[in-house]
């Protein structure tokens, strides 16, 4: 748990209002066809980088893919569309998304909660 912590923490603040035009340069590390993993975030200088990666590629390929769109359409907006990154204890894997839109006061942006077990807690059914 304290891995996915660090590593959201992380996707938060590189998805924050401020950082977005930098992280919106490596777009494509998100396109179709591209692993969830790319390391744009969450990096190999990153200790917990092996960790994040394992994680990642533990969600199953649709939620994966659907991550990986919200992000690369997030990015293509203009100007590129804040993610908040969420996680919370669940038994199976689940994906939340909702978008609040811009107003003429504040903008919109996308929030993100996936919901899994623990990453050291095996699936009761798992082999």
């Amino acid at each position: 748990m304290p891995h996915l912590q660090t590593a959201l923490g992380n996707l938060n603040i590189a998805f924050a209002h401020e950082n977005l035009a930098k992280l919106a340069k490596h777009r494509e590390a998100f396109a179709e066809g591209k692993p969830l993993a790319a390391g744009i975030v969450v990096d190999e200088k990153m200790a917990l980088q092996p960790h994040w990666k394992k994680y990642l590629n533990e969600i199953p390929p649709a939620m994966q893919e659907a991550l990986r769109a919200i992000i690369y359409q997030a990015l293509s907006t203009t100007p590129p569309t804040q993610i908040t990154f969420a996680w919370a204890a669940g038994y199976d894997f689940e994906l939340s998304v909702w978008q609040a839109p811009d107003t003429k006061t504040s903008k919109g942006g996308i929030t993100i909660l996936l919901k899994s077990r623990y990453p050291d807690d095996k699936h009761p059914i798992s082999g």
